[in-house]
């Protein structure tokens, strides 16, 4: 893949087995130990994507990645969890993860979430965005990715980025939250509260009241449908 990625983790034998399998695939691996130390990784040099283990002692992944997103609004991050715990898996959601992977893990698994994180064009199956998009006072730059809205920049995730560009490049169509995780996440399979939460994140930021959206509305019983204003 030839990208950069941090690994932070607390657990030298998991970042070990996984350093190792990103190295096979062509990444320059870093690893930090702690979330402190993942911090200063960072902005000593940024990397491509970070792989973020959610418990570790002094500063947790929840916080780790809550200081990124402010910092870093557009830097990839998989969360690693715990398996069963999907509370803790929607809270790293909710904070900015574009993913998760539960413990234990395939390595390969792992890999192929990180290609799919970093994926950036749209599937083959779709033409390419147009370099502008807008719908109102909203206007995504696809070449730069750069959103704002009434002349106010966005800060989006890569994953809210995507989501809202298909969404705008597909108006008034209703896609179901498997359709969106194929299309958006490139998964054939997957947690579909995902979608949710990234959902209700990108109606936080785009919408006038969260609580009655204009612009991503929900269709009941199937998914969701972008309205142009």
């Amino acid at each position: 893949m030839g990208h950069r990625v941090l690994v932070v983790d607390d657990d030298p034998t998991v970042s070990d087995v996984v350093r190792r399998y990103l190295e096979q695939v062509g990444c320059e691996v870093r690893l930090a130990g702690d979330g402190a130390d993942g911090l200063a990784a960072v902005a000593a040099e940024r990397p491509d994507l970070v792989v973020l283990d959610l418990m570790m002692p002094g500063i947790d992944g929840i916080e780790v990645c809550r200081r990124l997103r402010r910092q870093l609004p557009d830097l990839p991050v998989i969360m690693l969890t715990a398996l069963g715990e999907e509370a803790d898996r929607v809270l790293g959601l909710e904070v900015g993860a574009d993913d998760y992977v539960t413990k234990p893990f395939s390595p390969r698994e792992l890999v192929l979430r990180i290609r799919s994180v970093l994926r950036r064009v749209a599937p083959a199956a779709d033409p390419p965005p147009p370099a502008m998009i807008r719908d109102g006072g909203l206007t995504l730059d696809t070449a730069r990715r750069l959103a704002d809205l009434n002349g106010l920049p966005l800060s989006l995730t890569v994953r809210e980025f995507d989501l809202l560009m298909f969404l705008l490049c597909h108006p008034g169509r209703a896609w179901s939250r498997a359709e969106l995780l194929d299309r958006v996440w490139g998964w054939q399979f997957g947690d579909q509260s995902t979608v949710t939460v990234h959902v209700r994140r990108l109606r936080e930021k785009i919408e006038a009241d969260p609580a009655e959206p204009r612009r991503i509305l929900t269709v009941w019983g199937v998914g969701y449908r972008y309205e142009v204003s």
